[in-house]
């Protein structure tokens, strides 16, 4: 049903790619993360959500079609279908269904609740391509009450010591949890960096309540910051941007803040492990979900899990990726 080339997934069937690295004739896009969906394509198929975020990215002039979660399209020889991948606005696992069995690829997903996008469904199939970002089973997470508790605590020792609060985070997705997840502990409004408004302004349109926010980019010179709580996306840090905000304590929301040397090498003052990726048990369970009797893993940590899911008896292995190494957006 797929194939690996050396511009991602291509499925001949139906002459399309998923989530391609270069550009090609026609994509299929899981999500809006750049390592899934990159500029350039001829035409593009995905969620509503994911189309909303797409435009913002990539200009009016790129042609986004969309469709609806769990409504089954013909493209060439195959049954096409979105479903919910739990991982950010719009995400979807992509079902492909023809003369080479039904496989479904995951995309980045989660199984946690989360207010700004809709659950993850389970889909069987007979081959699962699945993420493994955090693919090991020293990841494991806590609640996301209890890190969202720990993140406003420590935003109010901030404030009663006269420090501004900077919670750096990814733009699509992690800003967006955050400000939702808040949202049942305060009112307060957060300053957040201006590149960080545009997708904000996308969920807030897709029916999102968050926390209301000012760019602190905007703000006059000589603004005070004390006491306040400062989104800001990782290339910020360092930054001649960072100066306005004064005296302040900075932190990171990541799932990669689960191993203590990460923490120790990215030197923040906190680390909360909050992740937009399913953890080791949400791995194992949803691949018991599906039902499939094959498995490719891809994304992360592919070699330990496919070891891991073939010592359980399925057939399994790895799909290469064009971002070995690299981090996943949303982590």
């Amino acid at each position: 049903m797929l194939r690996e080339t050396a511009d991602g997934l291509y499925c001949p069937a139906g002459d399309v790619f998923i989530d391609p690295w270069n550009p090609v004739r026609r994509a299929l896009i899981t999500h809006a993360h750049g390592e899934h969906a990159r500029p350039g394509s001829e035409a593009y198929l995905c969620t509503e959500g994911t189309g909303a975020l797409l435009r913002r990215r990539f200009g009016s002039e790129a042609r986004v079609e969309t469709t609806a979660y769990g409504t089954p399209l013909t493209i060439g020889d195959v049954r096409v279908s979105f479903h919910p991948a739990g991982h950010v606005l719009g995400s979807a696992q992509i079902r492909l269904e023809g003369a080479g069995g039904t496989w479904v690829v995951s995309g980045d997903y989660k199984r946690a609740a989360d207010p700004t996008c809709a659950p993850f469904e389970p889909v069987r199939c007979d081959t699962f391509v699945t993420e493994s970002t955090f693919g090991l089973p020293i990841y494991r997470w806590d609640s996301t009450a209890s890190v969202i508790g720990d993140v406003h605590g420590w935003w109010q020792a901030n404030a009663a010591a006269g420090r501004s609060s900077v919670l750096f985070c990814y733009t699509i997705g992690k800003a967006q949890r955050l400000l939702a997840e808040l949202a049942t502990l305060t009112d307060r409004r957060v300053f957040v960096h201006g590149m960080m408004l545009p997708m904000i302004e996308a969920y807030r349109e897709a029916g999102v309540v968050m926390l209301p926010v000012e760019s602190a980019t905007e703000q006059p010179r000589g603004t005070s910051f004390a006491g306040e709580l400062v989104l800001a996306p990782l290339p910020a840090r360092g930054t001649p941007w960072m100066r306005r905000l004064g005296t302040h304590s900075d932190a990171f929301a990541s799932g990669l803040m689960r191993v203590r040397g990460v923490r120790r090498q990215r030197a923040f003052d906190r680390g909360f492990v909050i992740s937009d990726h399913a953890d080791w048990p949400a791995l194992l369970q949803t691949i018991e979900e599906t039902g499939a009797t094959r498995v490719l893993a891809t994304h992360g940590h592919a070699e330990p899990l496919a070891r891991f899911v073939r010592e359980r008896g399925l057939d399994a292995d790895v799909i290469r990726t064009a971002w070995e190494g690299e981090p996943t957006g949303g982590d």
